[in-house]
């Protein structure tokens, strides 16, 4: 990231009240490459090159929907100013991180858990569960993109992404054997019922031929 993380940019910004979607759009955006509003229509983010890029979209949304912005530079924030933001940042970010941590203590587990009581063991349900693992993963990479000034539990985060991933190779592992299990047992039977069918077969042709 090339850029400065002790200095700030502010975007201060103002839309119609209609149509609600622009507005809402712009503040979900703006919340999604990592600012912190300082109050309506007013918030600030780490002067960076790669944010400056991502707002530019955001800043040609708000003109097309009526709307005007000012976007200024905080170049001389004493430190105690400094360390409010920075605050801020990891507040926020701490509570995504929590959301993360959340998941894969109470759903991920939870549904890895239930399956294995069910002994639900089937490639299907493999899938599915990897799936969520891989949405929490992409969850947890976007966040630490935006984790400029180090959550204090990014580690704890971090940690939970590694239990899940085991919890689901583990999860695999088992419909693997069982599956393996499920083909050398179709064989079995399979042989089994071709063996049972022979001496049927042979009766069955000495009936009919004595009935010819």
């Amino acid at each position: 990231m090339v850029g400065r993380l002790d200095r700030f940019t502010v975007l201060v910004y103002r839309m119609p009240a209609k149509p609600t979607a622009a507005r809402v759009a712009v503040w979900r955006h703006l919340k999604k490459i990592g600012a912190i509003y300082l109050q309506q229509s007013v918030c600030v983010f780490p002067s960076t090159s790669t944010l400056r890029k991502e707002l530019a979209p955001i800043m040609q949304r708000i003109a097309a929907g009526k709307g005007e912005f000012h976007l200024l530079p905080m170049r001389s924030l004493d430190e105690a100013e400094a360390s409010k933001l920075i605050q801020q940042f990891q507040n926020q970010t701490s509570n995504h991180y929590q959301e993360i941590i959340e998941n894969c203590e109470v759903n991920f587990t939870k549904e890895i858990e239930f399956e294995t009581f069910r002994k639900n063991f089937t490639y299907e349900e493999a899938e599915e569960i990897r799936a969520e693992f891989e949405k929490i993963v992409e969850w947890y990479d976007r966040v630490l993109r935006r984790d400029w000034f180090g959550a204090p539990n990014r580690a704890q985060a971090k940690e939970w992404l590694k239990r899940c991933k085991t919890m689901l190779e583990e999860f695999e592992a088992r419909v693997f054997d069982r599956q393996e299990k499920m083909g050398t047992d179709a064989v079995s039977a399979v042989a089994t019922r071709k063996r049972k069918r022979r001496p049927r077969l042979i009766v069955t042709s000495k009936a009919d031929s004595r009935t010819g």
